[in-house]
């Protein structure tokens, strides 16, 4: 009823969750948190850092193994030739760049003294290489252990008949995508079945390696651009490559997983460390996304990657939060028509209980009828509290406490005696028999605030819950916009504004409802629901509706002289306004002050949260939550 619309409503319980159920906004908060904890962890320019450190590790162990070498000759003439094979040696490792990119391409054309400073950085180009490759290509198989001739040979021509398909699809020709997956499917994670997932996963792929060096500072960056370049010694990869990027920036929207991380810590990262943050973190955005459009399309919320990411416990939130239809159509407050979901009658008398009993709860005794009152008084409906019998009790007996007296004054003795002044009776709640009519204003202002929804779903609670719960009532509903005509409460879910007209035209409704409750007696009540003051009446030379905005002096006085009517008749006007503004709050100063009826200022998207104006206590007062998630 919030938001005037099952459907918002299912879309806000999934939002927001219950004091039972968490939401999604409870698992949004829980995903950020995690994604703010690693972000406040690691120091990611400490990646470039330790690429300095293992290069400059590799040097360290040349340098090392040229002075054994030299120490190590075993004839004078070997040492003098080992002494001048280490001094060149040693100006080429001298003259080595400072840049991390300079230095990696100079050690590539280096030859190295130490068989251990080459096995070192032998395996560190392999392991960046594949990092680098695979990152691209995630799902490269273990046999790619060697980032070298043939491997990367492959990898070349597969890059190349991937650049093939992209721009055959291009020219509009039909790529041979299921050939290309024959050949390099194992290059790739399963469940790749089409060209566009695998562009996809490509996108994604990509998107990490942006994220890191946009999250990296400039100058640890330009050092990553340089070393990743100078890794790729093979030129024709590199072009195919190149090719390969700008296809993709072609044909796929940019990626706005490609975005900067604020990192903050100080705990190291390695480059695969790295990488698999950056694959993390790209997971979490995805999920929120996917979270944050999920009160729209639950289903598209991957739970496997929730419960990866967030625990078990998020997995089954997100069970029961699916389940959510299902349970209330099972309780039978809803059911599906079509691809929306209605109330049913039950969940209607359900959702108008709570709304309607502040404004019965104070009706004034009269006639018996089914609303309950703060006093005892002489009723059909026996309490639980006990009394004495006094002459003019609804002789309804409670034989316990009857007999019990009776031991107690005569004894225990058979025959058991009563007297008048054992008799021991429960106490009788009154209640009261309203007739009522709701009226709706169906002005053009409550369609463009958006409010008519709200106040149709309203309608639609109350009449459920009066003709359900008070059957020996009356109500009719009437709706107003230039006139006021009676709408049968069976047409009110169906009901639609179907001509944007101007005028709200409260006069002519109050006397529509004061003619529909003249045939009734005892409490007679109109509820009203406005976004707006009056602004139209019936002109009594031609029995036309006079439209004017601002409203004029006139339209006020004859709207109030109705009111007056009403309370003369001893008709109760109660109001809930949908919203604030100065002339209606004015306009209903006015009116509750000549009708001593309450005010309930309503906003369309909380209808349970008002603040009552109750110029019968004279001052405002506001609702405790609880009471207001009760008539929410």
């Amino acid at each position: 009823m919030n938001y005037g619309d099952l459907n918002a409503a299912l879309q806000r319980l999934l939002r927001w969750g219950s004091p039972n159920m968490p939401g999604l906004e409870q698992l949004l908060k829980q995903l950020r948190e995690a994604r703010e904890r690693e972000l406040g962890r690691y120091n990611l320019d400490s990646t470039v850092e330790q690429l300095r450190q293992d290069v400059q590790d590799v040097i360290d162990t040349e340098r090392g193994g040229i002075d054994r070498r030299v120490n190590e000759a075993a004839t004078p003439e070997a040492k003098k030739l080992m002494e001048r094979i280490a001094r060149q040696r040693r100006e080429q490792l001298d003259r080595l760049p400072d840049d991390l990119g300079g230095r990696v391409k100079s050690l590539r054309d280096y030859e190295f003294v130490d068989d251990q400073a080459r096995q070192k950085f032998e395996e560190l180009m392999q392991q960046l290489q594949k990092q680098m490759v695979d990152q691209m290509f995630q799902g490269l198989k273990g046999s790619i252990q060697q980032m070298q001739g043939q491997d990367l040979s492959r990898v070349r021509d597969m890059v190349r008949e991937l650049n093939k398909m992209l721009e055959d699809r291009m020219e509009g020709r039909t790529p041979d995508f299921n050939g290309f997956m024959e050949r390099y499917g194992d290059m790739f994670p399963p469940g790749i079945n089409s060209l566009d997932e695998l562009l996809e996963h490509l996108q994604r792929q990509m998107a990490q390696m942006q994220s890191l060096l946009q999250s990296l500072s400039p100058e640890a960056r330009e050092e990553l651009r340089q070393m990743m370049d100078a890794l790729l010694q093979d030129d024709s990869l590199r072009l195919e490559l190149a090719r390969l990027s700008g296809f993709m920036q072609a044909m796929m929207p940019p990626s706005e997983m490609a975005e900067r991380y604020p990192f903050f810590g100080d705990d190291p990262l390695s480059m695969g460390e790295a990488m698999g943050l950056m694959e993390r973190l790209q997971q979490m955005d995805r999920l929120e996304s996917q979270l944050e459009r999920g009160s729209f399309r639950p289903d598209d919320v991957d739970r496997s990657l929730a419960q990866e990411l967030l625990g078990d416990e998020s997995r089954q939130a997100l069970d029961q939060l699916r389940k959510l239809t299902e349970v209330l159509e099972k309780a039978g407050y809803v059911e599906r028509k079509g691809r929306r979901m209605e109330l049913t009658p039950r969940g209607m008398r359900r959702i108008g209980q709570s709304a309607l009993r502040d404004i019965f709860d104070q009706l004034k005794k009269t006639r018996m009828g089914q609303h309950q009152l703060f006093r005892g008084g002489i009723g059909n409906d026996a309490s639980d509290e006990l009394k004495d019998y006094e002459y003019g009790d609804p002789f309804l007996l409670d034989l316990k406490e009857t007999l019990f007296n009776s031991l107690v004054r005569e004894g225990p003795k058979v025959p058991v005696r009563l007297d008048a002044k054992d008799f021991v009776v429960h106490r009788t709640e009154h209640v009261t028999q309203a007739s009522t009519v709701l009226m709706i204003d169906m002005s053009r202002s409550m369609f463009l605030r958006g409010c008519f929804l709200a106040a149709k779903k309203v309608a639609i609670a109350l009449d459920s819950l009066i003709r359900s719960q008070y059957p020996r009532d009356s109500l009719y509903v009437v709706g107003f916009s230039n006139y006021a005509v009676e709408l049968k409460p069976h047409t009110l879910p169906q009901l639609a504004l179907n001509d944007y007209v101007y005028g709200t035209n409260m006069q002519h409704g109050f006397q529509l409802a004061r003619s529909l409750l003249a045939k009734h007696r005892g409490n007679r009540q109109i509820i009203m629901i406005t976004d707006g003051e009056p602004t139209a009446h019936i002109d009594e030379d031609n029995g036309r509706a006079y439209f004017a905005y601002p409203p004029t002096f006139k339209t006020i006085q004859q709207t109030l002289r109705e009111v007056r009517r009403c309370t003369r008749d001893r008709i109760v006007i109660n109001t809930f306004m949908l919203e604030r503004g100065p002339y209606l709050t004015e306009f209903i100063n006015q009116m509750t002050r000549i009708n001593k009826g309450r005010a309930f200022f309503v906003s369309p998207d909380r209808l349970g949260e008002y603040i009552l104006v109750d110029y019968v206590s004279g001052k405002q007062r506001r609702r405790a939550s609880s009471r207001r998630s009760r008539i929410a």
